[in-house]
């Protein structure tokens, strides 16, 4: 993995929509080499070079709160432009949940950006799954290059099943498979299911290959 700078610098509008992890968030990113501006301005999306939708909670109070954004963000990502979603990010990225149902709210529309759904960890083991998992890369995507093998951090109730298994770009093993980084067809859409910015220098490569895939659209 190439750990040289960006030729320029990148510009990055982080999601600010009351749920997210910003102050750690942004330090990431400027560690990886991005300008941040924390920001809720649709117009801030159309000018940064990407967009990162980060992410604390419930599926439902997400996407109620993401809900005003919900038409920057598509058309952001319908332009072909980079889009990062992280852990509750990540699965908004989704077309649904299954948690709303499960804590008796009914159904939530995600933004639907990689169709599929969020589903409970069902195994005999302790849920939340909480703390440091190997990575296993999938498929080739810039997202994750140079980090198969690597460990990650997780605090999760919840993964992704995209209706795509193309879409799966990386698991993690915790009873089961589950997808912990997944992408769109065309590949400017993508998500971590852990948190690169609490992952140790794994989390900043992430960052880092999130920078240079900014700066190379």
């Amino acid at each position: 993995m190439d750990e040289s700078p960006p030729d320029r610098e990148v510009s990055v509008a982080l999601v600010d929509y009351g749920l997210g992890n910003l102050r750690s968030a942004t330090r990431g990113l400027e560690r990886a080499g991005a300008s941040v501006e924390i920001t809720d301005d649709p117009e801030a999306f159309a000018a940064a070079d990407g967009v990162v939708l980060p992410g604390v909670g419930a599926f439902r109070e997400g996407m109620e709160n993401a809900g005003p954004l919900r038409e920057a963000l598509t058309d952001h990502a319908d332009a072909g432009r980079p889009l990062f979603g992280i852990c509750l990010g990540m699965q908004m990225l989704l077309t649904t949940s299954e948690e709303a149902d499960h804590e008796g709210e009914g159904e939530v529309t995600g933004l639907d950006l990689v169709p599929g759904t969020n589903v409970r960890f069902d195994v005999d083991r302790k849920v939340p799954h909480m703390g440091w998992n190997e990575l296993e890369v999938e498929r080739d995507h810039p997202i994750v290059d140079g980090v198969d093998g690597e460990h990650a951090y997780f605090v999760h109730s919840y993964y992704a099943e995209p209706a795509d298994p193309d879409a799966v770009v990386a698991t993690a093993d915790y009873g089961v498979d589950f997808p912990a980084v997944v992408a769109n067809e065309a590949g400017n859409v993508f998500g971590t299911q852990f948190h690169p910015e609490k992952s140790g220098e794994t989390g900043l490569a992430i960052l880092r290959n999130f920078v240079d895939y900014c700066a190379d659209r």
